[in-house]
């Protein structure tokens, strides 16, 4: 109590309110092979569209990994994605020679401060063969942008349709540049309504055509020795000639702005060749630029922050002064714009098991990576055992895995696929945050006009999210209401319920096609091989969610007073929310247990506060019976209903 000199009212407030909070049990995890896209990050991708513009479409060698991405989509608008390193997976750079710049952390550590990437000025953003479309082009300075009576004709015979010109110096015309001719010899009277673009020197030959239509030689014969002006090839993208920006002149330096274009060249990427992605115009040589608004401005810095194809390496080698603080400093730099192409770029091979555990092991903390059900794409046992084990470790995650595709996809003989499904789960470990399903399904790829086998865990774990979204995790994802996948053309092994008896001991979801009721999730076992409550994924989820929001609230006992008051805060905070649970159907009865029973002088001398928990889980219903009984005429029911 706060200490008063006189008689007075002291008035404190304490916070009785709090609440649990809201827990998410539905945000998938996924890691495979990728075309595109950042390596070895976590991305946060919301539905299959952002799934194809992050890590670009399927294709024959990666088809599997993709829709079982695409597949939870289909439920679910939660996941978090990372592309996993392929063996000689590179970007591609203006030096020609692949580089690996794996994301934006790894750009940060190596190459940041201007360290060289293959000896390129630019690296295609993200390792793959996209990256061979792009072509950068610097505009260094205000004589690169555009040059007036850069050279003379030097050609006594043109005539309209002429795609060749003889000038008296082809120096510093390079291809792509854009030129107009004047009237008159010796003069500046340009027509700017005639462009053409150098398509080849040779010497003091110059090639063209018109621009920007890109076919046809000269519109009119032009006069001997008539002035040539030369402009850099994307003059039209930006607004007029770099030159020095306000902050620099500010403090006394000069000449540090320059444009830079981004473009794809071949068409791979917008479908458009020559299509202009990305434009920095007035960005600054000066280390310690900045824009109007006072955001960075210093080029490097600007490409890293908003480019999504590029990262900037190293400087030009033929200027100098770049990378100065702004105070002072002239910046120079070649008069000759650049135009480098990027090459080099691969997707890389098909990923190894250990590529493959490297990316999933980014969803291994659940203290700062937020998962709940982790889907394995195409399975081996190893990666299955991987995914178990991190399932585990998170206690607050269950894995999703399908058999091997060689033991159901093409193999015609339904016990044959029954029994490899069975000798394939047989070896994997016993686990209620693991959940098996019995094979494949056959669905229309419409980004190759194909229909393709791709494993059902994508499909599994998103039933699961679904069922939180349309009901609760501790609802069952199984049967004719929640249960019921999507997109499913047939299946590769369509269990009979023969076999299905067969499969359900052994720890295996059957999914099975009814006609005229769709395909549909019939289990709801988890890998659990022992009899236990936790032998079913509802009641595993159930836990999954109280353990998490009921621990998420208890940091908040951290640090305050092991004593009555603080441990009946505690039991007004969980017991309204499990009586919540409770009218939700999720549980039958509980009981918290948080006092001096389990806090003794011990406990309390250790610095611990213990709290149990004791849950009844309410149990799907696996089974009905379903008993007609047929009657005499005349008979009582009464006497034949006990």
């Amino acid at each position: 109590m706060a200490f008063q000199v006189s008689p007075g009212v002291l008035v404190q407030e304490r916070d009785l309110t709090r609440i649990i909070p809201a827990v998410s049990t539905a945000i998938g995890a996924f890691a495979g092979s990728f075309n595109k896209g950042p390596l070895d990050e976590i991305v946060s991708i919301s539905s299959e569209q952002e799934l194809v513009e992050t890590f670009g479409k399927p294709d024959s060698s990666n088809f599997e990994y993709f829709f079982s991405a695409a597949n939870f989509l289909q439920y679910s608008n939660s996941l978090r994605v990372v592309r996993a390193t392929q063996t000689s997976a590179v970007n591609a750079s203006t030096s020609g020679t692949g580089v690996l710049i794996k994301n934006t952390d790894d750009w940060t550590n190596n190459y940041a401060s201007g360290g060289s990437a293959g000896n390129a000025d630019f690296v295609a953003r993200e390792a793959g063969t996209d990256g061979n479309n792009l072509l950068v082009s610097v505009c260094p300075n205000a004589a690169a942008y555009e040059e007036n009576a850069k050279t003379t004709l030097n050609d006594s015979s043109t005539a309209v349709g002429d795609t060749t010109v003889t000038v008296t110096s082809g120096t510093g015309i390079n291809v792509g540049d854009i030129l107009s001719f004047s009237t008159t010899a010796a003069t500046n009277d340009y027509d700017d309504g005639e462009f053409y673009r150098v398509t080849g020197v040779s010497t003091n030959d110059i090639t063209i055509v018109q621009h920007p239509r890109g076919t046809g030689g000269l519109k009119r014969a032009l006069t001997d020795g008539c002035n040539v002006r030369r402009r850099w090839r994307y003059y039209d993208a930006v607004d007029g000639a770099p030159g020095t920006s306000a902050y620099v002149s500010d403090r006394n330096g000069a000449n540090d702005e320059l444009h830079v274009v981004v473009v794809d060249e071949d068409g791979g990427i917008s479908g458009v060749p020559g299509t202009i992605l990305e434009t920095y115009s007035n960005v600054s040589k000066a280390s310690d630029a900045k824009d109007p608004q006072g955001n960075d401005n210093y080029y490097p810095n600007v490409i890293y922050t908003k480019s999504r194809h590029i990262w900037w390496t190293k400087h030009n080698s033929s200027g100098s002064n770049w990378g100065n603080a702004a105070s002072g400093t002239t910046y120079t730099a070649v008069n000759s714009p650049t135009s480098e192409s990027l090459s080099g770029g691969s997707n890389g091979s098909t990923v190894t098991t250990g590529q493959l555990k490297d990316a999933y092991d980014k969803f291994a903390d659940a203290e700062t990576v937020d998962i709940s059900l982790i889907i394995a794409g195409p399975c081996t046992a190893t990666h299955i055992e991987n995914l178990i084990t991190i399932a585990e470790n998170r206690k607050d995650a269950v894995a999703f895995v399908s058999p091997e595709r060689a033991d159901v996809v093409n193999v015609t003989n339904s016990n044959t696929q029954k029994q490899n499904v069975i000798d394939f789960y047989s070896s994997i470990s016993s686990s209620s945050y693991a959940m098996f399903d019995s094979g494949y399904k056959y669905m229309y790829d419409r980004y190759n006009d194909v229909y393709r086998y791709v494993p059902l865990n994508g499909d599994m774990a998103g039933l699961c999210a679904r069922t939180d979204l349309i009901a609760d995790s501790w609802f069952s994802p199984a049967g004719f209401n929640r249960g019921v996948v999507r997109g499913a053309v047939k299946l590769a092994f369509n269990p009979t319920k023969t076999q299905r008896d067969e499969l359900y001991p052994k720890r295996i979801n059957p999914v099975a096609t009814f006609p005229g009721q769709g395909t549909v999730l019939f289990g709801d076992r988890t890998a659990l091989a022992t009899p236990s409550a936790f032998d079913r994924i509802n009641v595993r989820r159930l836990f999954i969610t109280l353990e998490k929001a009921i621990s998420t609230a208890s940091k908040f006992q951290l640090f305050e007073f092991n004593d009555e008051f603080t441990r009946a805060n505690f039991r007004n905070i969980v017991e309204p929310f499990l009586r919540e649970v409770q009218g939700r159907r999720g549980i039958t009865d509980f009981l918290v247990v948080c006092d001096e029973t389990n806090n003794t002088g011990d406990v309390i001398d250790r610095n611990e506060f213990k709290a149990e928990i004791f849950i009844k889980p309410a149990r799907s219903i696996n089974f009905i019976t379903l008993s007609f009984v047929a009657t005499r005429t005349g008979v009582s029911f009464d006497e034949v209903a006990g």
